[in-house]
C-alpha cells in the first residue's frame, strides 16, 4: 500500500511516498500530500535525514529505498548513489562507467526519470561542458543543491568525482 507525506525544504514541498516501509519517491510537489498511515519511524528517519542534508551535516543518506524502472534504469539510478557528496560527474562520464560511451542519450533519459531526488543523487549529473542541463525540478533547485553541496563539503577535494 502506498503512503505518503510532504517534507517542507528550503527549495519546496517534497512529496515523499514509501510502499512496503521503503522510499519508492521523492519528488517536488505542490500540494501537501499525507497518509495516516505512512510508518512513522520511517517518516522520522526521512526527516531527520533530510533535516541533517539541508542543514549541511549529512553526506550520505541510509535509508531503505525501492526505485523502480526498467533495468538499464535502475542500473544508472545505482551507479548516482556512488557519486559524492558535493562532486560532479557527466552524462558522457556516466555512459563509459556503465561500459558504453554512446549510451549518453539513454543515461540523460534515466536521469530525468529518477524517481527519488536528492536521495538518489541526479542533481550531481551536469553536460559535458560542466553546464547546468536538465533537472525535473528545475534548474534553479539543481544550481541550489550543487552549491549547497559545495558550500558544506567536508573536505578540500575537487567539484569533479
Amino acid at each position: 500500500m502506498k503512503e505518503q507525506f510532504t517534507y517542507y525544504s528550503p527549495i519546496g514541498p517534497l512529496c515523499i511516498e514509501s510502499e512496503d516501509d521503503m522510499i519508492s519517491a521523492v519528488h517536488f510537489c505542490e500540494k501537501e500530500l499525507t497518509s495516516e498511515h505512512f510508518n512513522p519511524d520511517l517518516r522520522e528517519k526521512v526527516t531527520e535525514q533530510l533535516d541533517d542534508y539541508f542543514d549541511g551535516y549529512r553526506f550520505e543518506f541510509d535509508l531503505p529505498i525501492k526505485p523502480q524502472g526498467t533495468e538499464f534504469q535502475e542500473k544508472v539510478w545505482e551507479e548516482l548513489t556512488h557519486i559524492p557528496y558535493g562532486h560532479l560527474t557527466s552524462y558522457s562520464e556516466m555512459a563509459k562507467i556503465l561500459g558504453d560511451k554512446n549510451l549518453v542519450r539513454a543515461v540523460g533519459g534515466a536521469n530525468s526519470k529518477n524517481p527519488i531526488a536528492i536521495i538518489i543523487p541526479c542533481h550531481r549529473v551536469v553536460g559535458a561542458n560542466k553546464k547546468l542541463v536538465g533537472y525535473a525540478g528545475g534548474l534553479w533547485r539543481k544550481k541550489w543543491l550543487l552549491q549547497h553541496e559545495l558550500a558544506n563539503k567536508p573536505d578540500d577535494s575537487t567539484l569533479w568525482a
